[in-house]
């Protein structure tokens, strides 16, 4: 086994114990109650929500033009955290720390860890991030979006504070039920759709908070991924800020990138070959159909043999999702009990410098704060 190999299989371990943990804990108020607990307005908070992986140019465009517009403000980046897997259930270039560090080295105040996406549903995770924002009484949402003169018809309405639900094939009024826009969208524009929801189901009003930034044209994920796994970083530096490359390069020498290659392929497998009828039911993701192929494709040699057994779902990413869940082993029911009590715990994965860490401590003193080392 490779060290990088090693480390994912550590990285599970350890996140799979914090998040039990984390179920454990109660929030230290309802939000109901919030209200009197709210520091003093005039410090701002914008609070983006990007994967950074990693960090490119159009992410750092985005923070930038968020700056432009609350340069007083405290730029919070909520990077997902636990099980270091994305939206897609895909394994993450590097670790959240390496994320977090390259996300200050470009302008970013503090930086929060942000839901175990890649273990759950698409809808489970917005109405995580959703609850993130509440718990951070943002001001401000920064989001980048792929320019769509349909589309811009939708932020007119979500700046107003208007919730859509995205349907398939449709994006719905939540207040009239007036079908606003038929079809698909784009991947960052469903995103801001899908939160508008969320937002609108716990009760937080987003007014006026977001700041929508149209996204940088010319930046390749697939190019960025190849100039990783080659080492030759350079192929991609028109991309990339200086700094995330910098990053970059110290975590491939210390055999800590790239990671987005590598699972802990013995605990799939295990699990696969192993886990009983009504283990696999309880797990998160697992439908009846992938269950009983499963069962009755066994033993399995290979990940990929696994994956042939996975039914289709409705996202394209099911497929590796279904996987970071038998990764993972989070039944339903504790999944359901995590997101009840999100965030249990803020947890500061890196900040600015201490005056920083200070007024953004005072600024949310009625949070459970945690500081990573």
């Amino acid at each position: 086994m490779s060290s990088r190999e090693t480390l994912v299989k550590e990285i599970i371990a350890r996140d799979r114990k914090q998040f039990l943990e984390d179920v454990r804990l109660q929030p230290p108020y309802k939000e109901s109650e919030s209200k009197e607990f709210e520091s003093d307005p005039g410090t701002k908070i914008l609070a983006d929500f990007t994967e950074y992986n990693p960090l490119h140019k159009g992410h750092l465009h985005c923070l930038l033009e968020a700056k432009k517009k609350v340069p007083e403000g405290i730029f919070v980046a909520v990077v997902p955290g636990l099980f270091e897997r994305s939206g897609r259930g895909l394994p993450y270039i590097m670790t959240r720390q390496a994320r977090a560090e390259a996300a200050i080295a470009v302008g970013a105040d503090i930086v929060v860890e942000g839901p175990p996406m890649g273990i759950m549903g698409s809808g489970q995770y917005s109405l995580c991030l959703a609850k993130t924002f509440q718990a951070l009484d943002a001001n401000y949402i920064p989001r980048g979006y792929k320019r769509d003169p349909e589309f811009e018809i939708l932020l007119g309405k979500i700046s107003k504070g208007r919730g859509i639900a995205p349907k398939p094939y449709r994006m719905v009024d939540m207040e009239n039920g007036e079908v606003l826009l038929k079809g698909r969208l784009n991947e960052d524009n469903y995103v801001i759709v899908s939160l508008s929801k969320s937002l609108t189901k716990i009760g937080f009003n987003f007014q006026d908070k977001f700041i929508f930034v149209p996204r940088l044209e010319g930046i390749s994920g697939t190019i960025i991924r190849e100039a990783v796994v080659s080492g030759v970083l350079e192929s991609a530096e028109e991309m990339l800020p200086p700094s995330t490359i910098n990053i970059l390069k110290v975590e491939i020498e210390k055999g800590r990138a790239p990671l987005h290659q590598f699972r802990d392929e013995e605990t799939i497998l295990h699990v696969a070959n192993n886990a009983t009828v009504p283990d696999l039911k309880s797990l998160s993701l697992l439908d009846e159909r992938t269950i009983e192929n499963i069962i009755d494709k066994r033993p399995f040699n290979t990940v990929n043999k696994i994956k042939s057994c996975i039914a289709r779902g409705f996202s394209r990413h099911h497929t590796q999702r279904v996987l970071s869940s038998l990764e993972a082993r989070i039944d339903t029911d504790t999944m359901h009990k995590y997101i009840e009590n999100y965030p249990s715990t803020i947890r500061i994965l890196n900040y600015k410098n201490k005056e920083v860490l200070r007024e953004f401590k005072k600024r949310i003193s009625h949070r459970r704060l945690e500081i990573c080392q």
